[in-house]
């Protein structure tokens, strides 16, 4: 029997502002966002049973994503902060950081996402 793949995942949230310039309609205007951002590993289970401790996932998204985005204007962190471009930019934060993301989920609203996976760009549902 092959050994189902296993993938564990931690949820964030974060508070942050944003606006874009180019932008028609009122997101243009500074506004801020409840983000919510889930980080998926994947992996063989280790001696102790787990791919990958929580506590250690935790750790890592917090130092380089949250901590240095929550409460803050995003265009201070990027020029052209849209919600596919966040989650790229934490998704190489969390490579550089020695974190291989199996899947990333950027929730900009309730019913407004991006998603990364390894094996496609990212993908979004309405919403700016």
């Amino acid at each position: 029997m092959t050994a189902p793949r296993t993938r564990v995942t931690c949820r964030f949230t974060f508070e942050a502002a944003h606006r874009l310039a180019w932008h028609p309609g009122k997101c243009r205007n500074l506004h801020g966002h409840s983000y919510r951002l889930d980080v998926s590993v994947e992996g063989p289970l280790d001696a102790n049973g787990v791919v990958l401790d929580f506590d250690t996932l935790q750790e890592v998204v917090h130092t380089q994503v949250i901590d240095q985005w929550d409460h803050r204007d995003l265009n201070d962190v990027l020029d052209n902060p849209t919600a596919e471009l966040l989650a790229l930019r934490a998704w190489e934060l969390l490579s550089d950081a020695g974190l291989t993301p199996a899947a990333l989920r950027l929730w900009e609203t309730a019913d407004s996402w991006v998603d990364l996976t390894p094996e496609d760009g990212p993908s979004r549902r309405a919403g700016g």
